[in-house]
């Protein structure tokens, strides 16, 4: 991944998308299975912990569309949709610091974008595989 293309455009074979489609799930299930169990194991608040995730799915967010690790309009929006569960968590834990501890909606918010999120990044992969599938027997029906 260190020469990054688009991997949702018709340009690419059927091993290079097959290659992008289980780089991109073994990132999910590297940060299922072993980033958030670490992340619930850290010494710190409910919102700090989910702020953590939030800001590392942003990061992830923007090296898949910077690497082209899907199609571009549900990368977008799953960039937008982390960014504001990072932004309403980081709000939550400023306001925590002056004082202002009954925001709780801002945490339960943000968690219901994380998995909104989430539903768009298998959305996402779940597009990865079949969309070249489909656009290559549509070609094929054309000749």
């Amino acid at each position: 991944m260190t020469d990054p293309h688009p991997y949702g455009g018709d340009s690419l074979s059927s091993p290079e998308h097959w290659r992008a489609s289980l780089w991109l799930c073994a990132m999910l299930l590297l940060l299922a299975f072993v980033v958030v169990p670490l992340l619930r194991d850290l010494p710190l608040g409910a919102t700090t912990r989910t702020g953590l995730l939030a800001w590392l799915l942003v990061l992830l967010a923007l090296y898949w569309l910077y690497a082209g690790m899907g199609f571009q309009p549900l990368l977008l929006l799953q960039l937008v949709i982390f960014s504001a569960a990072a932004v309403l968590l980081s709000t939550k834990a400023a306001l925590v610091l002056v004082g202002v501890e009954r925001l709780g909606v801002l945490r339960r918010v943000a968690r219901a974008l994380i998995m909104i999120g989430a539903v768009f990044a298998g959305l996402n992969l779940v597009a990865l595989l079949i969309v070249p599938r489909w656009r290559r027997r549509a070609v094929a029906r054309r000749d």
